[in-house]
């Protein structure tokens, strides 16, 4: 009886390495950084020293002229790319990258028709201000909500952390724009003396993952902490997310920083990682490949060299599972495949593009 009890039990539980695969699609790639689905099927992939990659259906690499000049180097480069909406209508392409310029470089974003494998009618339509040097915590990832709007993720550049408190930067802000660089006239700092317009929330350390709730429709985010402290958080319309005031981090090589990890007036976060896995990528999944998995939260890890899903209740994390971790791979960037499957970037001088499939699909 008991033994029947035990059998049945393990039946219940989901299976966790049984239930998908994982496929190589491609090798080669330089420190590849976002990588986005056309409706043909193929793919676009960033790679950070400023290349950008088309990728057909079968497997061959195209290079995609058009791009502007970049500060490539360290965590700089070409970054996060999105399409546009109704990009199917208006072959629209936005990539964030590092900008050079006066006093250094920062994240800057840029749209462009995408007109076979060149980009045409090039318009750079936020640039971070101001510019600094180092090469460091740039940020950066785009979203557009389900009004179209496009989120802008950026980093506090490292040395300037204290900046993610201001108004009047945008470091280490999430930032909101109409899909054209326009403001939007209910951003909440909108005729707020001193405060760039742009800025939807701040105190934030370095987000490089940001997703569109499938639910509630609002932007989650994740961001690198110190040494410890890596955090996700549910975005809020105006809110201070408490970089450098508060954080569960501490110093490289020990030390306190800040006030704490809490302090009234700044958010706290969802969820938080101690010791640091460094959180690249992030997704919400909505497909049917993987019914267990819909509406988990899935996120990259660089340092812990592993994917992450979290279950999730509401707003309340209720579990967290490892995957891909026996390949030890750096997971720098996620996508959702029009089929179900998710695309899954490793970040290396010999990166590849790997997909997760049902186990039962063929190929």
């Amino acid at each position: 009886m008991l033994r029947a009890f035990f059998v049945l039990l393990l039946l219940s539980l989901p299976l966790a390495a049984a239930e998908y695969r994982v496929q190589t699609l491609a090798t080669g790639l330089h420190h590849p950084w976002s990588l986005t689905e056309l409706p043909d099927g193929s793919l676009l992939l960033s790679e950070r020293r400023g290349r950008l990659w088309h990728m057909t259906i079968n497997g061959k690499r195209r290079a995609v002229s058009g791009l502007p000049a970049i500060a490539a180097g360290g965590q700089g480069g070409l970054l996060d790319l999105a399409l546009h909406p109704q990009f199917a209508d208006n072959r629209l392409l936005y990539f964030s990258f590092s900008q050079p310029g006066p006093g250094g470089a920062g994240t800057a974003v840029g749209r462009a028709r995408l007109n076979g494998n060149k980009l045409e009618q090039l318009q750079v339509l936020f640039e971070q201000t101001p510019k600094t040097h180092g090469r460091a915590h740039f940020g950066s990832r785009l979203a557009f909500d389900n009004q179209g709007y496009l989120f802008i993720t950026t980093g506090d550049r490292y040395h300037s952390r204290h900046q993610a408190q201001r108004l009047d930067n945008h470091l280490g802000k999430i930032l909101r724009l109409h899909d054209d660089g326009r403001v939007p006239a209910d951003n909440p700092f909108v005729g707020t003396p001193g405060a760039l317009p742009e800025i939807w929330s701040l105190g934030h350390r370095n987000l490089q993952g940001a997703a569109i709730h499938p639910g509630s429709g609002e932007l989650w985010t994740h961001e690198h902490g110190p040494q410890g402290g890596d955090e996700v958080n549910r975005i809020r319309k105006g809110a201070n997310y408490g970089w450098p005031v508060v954080t569960f981090g501490e110093e490289y090589g020990g030390g306190t920083i800040g006030e704490g990890s809490r302090k009234p007036g700044m958010e706290d976060p969802l969820w938080v990682w101690v010791p640091s896995i460094a959180p690249s990528g992030m997704l919400f999944y909505t497909g049917e490949a993987f019914p267990g998995w819909r509406n988990n939260l899935f996120v990259g890890a660089l340092a812990g060299r592993r994917l992450v899903r979290l279950e999730l209740d509401g707003d309340r994390v209720t579990g967290e599972h490892h995957l891909l971790v026996e390949q030890g791979f750096r997971i720098r960037a996620l996508h959702q495949a029009a089929d179900g499957g998710i695309y899954v970037l490793t970040d290396d001088a010999d990166g590849r593009l790997l997909k997760l499939v049902p186990v039962a699909a063929k190929g």
